[in-house]
């Protein structure tokens, strides 16, 4: 019998909600402390088979990537959002301070998510895909920038953004820099980035 594609959609619809429904366990499980939950555990809190999270992810580490992605995707939805016209600069710095916004939501939670991210692993994910993607949105065009027009140029300043920021929340999520110092750091580093760009 053949699958129709309104069944294949909707089968896929429900295999995305039942990915939410555990990333949310599991975002559950780090706001009440239990940074150490074993699948088990998420499973549990999930109310779903031992086997769902393995199967919808299949590792904790890979869990941890779903959050972090969940984060930026939520970081690039308030960034479109912004007003249009803009320069690339005053893009760059809201996205700072929306990005900066997101994480201090639930510090707690995002430091344990970026501290798996910082260690070696069996998943290298794609997070600075995702955060180059994110300053690619900020820069857009390039608007004031003297490598405006320049795609090239803008990737790799994008890239750049994405590494300062990145150390800055390490040093955050090391508990080196109180939550309330971490906009202040990641305006400084991305101002400096820009500064030679004018």
């Amino acid at each position: 019998m053949a699958v129709s594609k309104t069944q294949s959609v909707s089968g896929s619809k429900r295999a995305d909600a039942k990915r939410q429904h555990v990333l949310d366990a599991a975002e559950d499980l780090l706001r009440d402390g239990k940074a150490d939950f074993s699948m088990r555990d998420l499973a549990s809190r999930a109310e779903v088979s031992f086997a769902t999270p393995f199967n919808q992810f299949g590792s904790k580490a890979a869990i941890m990537h779903a959050l972090s992605a969940r984060r930026i995707a939520a970081m690039r939805t308030l960034l479109a959002e912004a007003p249009v016209d803009m320069s690339a600069d005053e893009r760059v710095l809201l996205a700072v301070d929306t990005a900066v916004a997101v994480m201090l939501e639930s510090p707690a939670v995002n430091r344990t998510v970026m501290g798996w991210l910082g260690a070696a692993g069996p998943v290298a994910g794609d997070v600075w895909v995702q955060s180059a993607t994110l300053w690619k949105q900020a820069l857009g065009a390039g608007a004031g920038l003297s490598i405006t027009g320049q795609p090239e140029a803008l990737s790799r300043l994008a890239g750049h953004l994405a590494f300062g920021f990145r150390g800055v929340l390490s040093f955050w999520t090391a508990g080196e820099m109180s939550d309330g110092m971490l906009r202040l750091h990641a305006r400084e580093t991305a101002e400096a980035l820009l500064k030679g760009l004018h």
